[in-house]
Order: C-alpha cells, then structure tokens, then sequence
C-alpha cells in the first residue's frame, strides 16, 4: 500500500472518531440539560394568554395524574394545568427520577372529553399494558401508563 494510501485511511479513522466522540457528547448534554425546543413563530410573537378560571369537572372526568408505583410514588399533577410533561427535566409537570426516563419522555393532554397519553420519541417507550404505544393513545380513568420502572394512572 502506498504511503497515500495509509495516510488518507487514518485521517478517515479519525474523522470518524471525532464524528463518534461528539455525537456522544451531545448525547449527554440533551440528556442532562434537556433538548432545546425551537419556540414556533407564533408561541415566540404572541403573549401568554391568562389561563381560564376551572370549570367545573364532570362526573366521571378525571382529574389528576398519580403516580401508583415507583421511586416518586404519591407524586400527581392536577389535569387543569394540562398538559401535562412526564419526564426528567425540571420542566416536566411530574419529575421523575427513573433512569429509564427521557428528558422529555411523555405528555399527557386533553382533546374535547377524551385524554391522551403521547410518547415524545423516548428511548426506552411508553406503555399502556404490555403494549408500547407509538402515537398518541386514549386514556380512561384507571387506566395504567408505564414510563420505564414508574407506573401512572388517571384518577378522579
């Protein structure tokens, strides 16, 4: 092999390295700081609107999100400030302190009567049951959501 040959194959090596290296890099500042979320020209231009005063829940409606099972057992969010993040990050509504979470791992939200639980491209899934759910999945009351080791439900 040429000397050519031998010198353009080792800076492809390292080229290739580097490229491992900061991908790595990367990977663990979004995982210990959060990923940036580009604000949309329109969330960016518009002032916050004051939230609604609380109507009044339905019979029947659910009204909080509780954490059945896990290290943050006890640990609910009410759903009038839906929706509601799971995850990680000190933005999330319920912060839980899994390694199996994501940053950003779930959210939860409401779309006329019906509530929904939406995975947010975790590693690790989100699952209703033993199935993992790939697009955003309606929840009833009493309904378990598993998020890695912490298990959540819907509650009255």
């Amino acid at each position: 092999m040429s000397e050519l040959t031998l010198f353009l194959i080792k800076i492809s090596y390292l080229a290739i390295l580097w490229i491992f290296v900061l991908s790595a890099i990367s990977v663990v500042r979004s995982d210990m700081f959060g990923a940036r979320m580009p604000a949309t020209p329109r969330e960016a231009a518009a002032p916050k609107a004051p939230r609604q005063t609380k109507q009044k829940a339905r019979r029947g409606t659910p009204t909080h999100v509780l954490v059945v099972d896990g290290a943050n057992k006890g640990e609910r969010a009410d759903l009038s400030q839906a929706p509601i993040l799971i995850g990680r990050g000190s933005d999330a509504a319920i912060r839980l302190d899994d390694d199996y979470v994501s940053t950003r791992h779930a959210r939860i939200a409401v779309s006329g009567d019906q509530w929904f639980v939406e995975d947010l491209g975790s590693t690790n899934g989100t699952y209703i049951g033993s199935a993992r759910i790939t697009q955003p999945t309606t929840l009833n009351v009493g309904t378990q959501v598993r998020i890695g080791k912490t298990l959540l439900e819907l509650r009255k």
